[in-house]
């Protein structure tokens, strides 16, 4: 769990970590290097869950040896299966983040958004649905290893 207490707002008790695939934490379906070993050290703190369409078909192959759960979109409409996901495994416990059109309920759902501006970019309507946006994987991993961070980002 990461306890965070923010002046003015809400304090934020995280169990839950809710990842997006491609464009997040991967490639062109590939893991971008150095986030094997981010996502091991969070996993120390957070259950960590992988929400994906899995694009390129390469999840499991990628991911299979992390300490995370896959789970593989199964419907039409992302957007509202990424959203229920993380309500049925409790947004008001869980960080999201994610970098694309189909996170955006995600991130507003979430205790914690986070959109990432990675290689890929990211979808420019999904900025206001986060409540922070990094500009690699790395810096986010980097606020949720040092929560005094994302004290200075939000608090009022």
């Amino acid at each position: 769990m990461i306890k965070i207490e923010i002046p003015g707002a809400k304090p934020l008790k995280l169990t839950k970590l809710v990842l997006d695939f491609n464009g997040t934490i991967a490639l062109d379906g590939i893991l971008i290097k150095g986030v094997k070993e981010g996502i091991v050290s969070l996993a120390n703190h957070l259950e960590i869950h992988l929400l994906t369409a899995d694009t390129f078909g390469t999840v499991r192959q990628q991911c299979n040896s992390l300490p995370l759960q896959i789970e593989i979109l199964k419907t039409d409409d992302h957007v509202k299966e990424k959203a229920a996901h993380l309500c049925q495994l409790g947004s008001e416990q869980a960080v999201a983040i994610g970098n694309g059109a189909n996170d955006i309920c995600m991130l507003q759902e979430a205790a914690l958004g986070i959109l990432v501006v990675g290689p890929e970019g990211c979808f420019g309507k999904a900025v206001s649905s986060a409540d922070i946006v990094v500009n690699s994987i790395f810096a986010a991993f980097g606020l949720l290893e040092n929560p005094q961070r994302i004290v200075a980002t939000i608090r009022s």
